[in-house]
């Protein structure tokens, strides 16, 4: 009988570790395919800005450092791969497009322009869906990072090289207040 119950055991743990690879390669993949979805929002947010920057220029010229600021972060952006090290990257460029935004108050020609209006509108809609990819990437992330961690599938996790995903949010120095200074 403890024969028979052995071999059973014996049987059933490659099935087990069969049906625990497939289900942590499953969740790998919806963790990658999360991603490029982002990354597909990133290029058209991307591709937006020197449309914007160039609209911008032609109105208020002088506000440079804001124009180049705007272009800076975009190439860093672009250069950046890492989840965790680009949330802060495009969380600054969206902070800097939000202030060529504000620009249009000052400018009133600016803010009939049906160019900036068009790009304006454009990039709300990528914000929006990025919000949207962002949120189902990071969920991708976690169940990912369940399974992984999870006992006893992690031996088959750590056996066949599956490692956490990155969330893609802010890390603990973003979520801080900021400190202002009175001089």
């Amino acid at each position: 009988m403890t024969f028979w119950i052995l071999l059973s055991a014996a049987a059933l743990l490659p099935i087990w570790a069969l049906f625990v690879f497939n289900r942590l390669v499953r969740l790998r993949n919806q963790m990658r395919n999360a991603w490029a979805d982002i990354d597909v929002q990133l290029a058209r947010r991307h591709d937006l800005v020197p449309q914007l920057v160039a609209a911008v220029k032609g109105y208020a010229s002088h506000e440079q450092a804001v124009l180049s600021a705007v272009t800076e972060l975009r190439a860093a952006a672009m250069a950046q791969s890492s989840p965790a090290r680009l949330y802060p990257i495009e969380s600054e460029l969206e902070q800097a497009l939000t202030r060529i935004f504000a620009l249009k108050e000052a400018y009133p020609d600016l803010k009939a322009s049906e160019n900036f209006i068009k790009l304006q509108s454009a990039l709300v809609e990528v914000e929006d869906h990025l919000q949207y990819a962002r949120r189902f990437y990071n969920g991708a992330v976690r169940d990912h990072n369940d399974a992984v961690q999870r006992v006893p599938d992690l031996v088959v996790a750590r056996m066949f090289g599956f490692h956490d995903g990155e969330f893609y949010q802010p890390g603990a120095d973003a979520r801080q207040s900021p400190k202002v200074t009175m001089q």
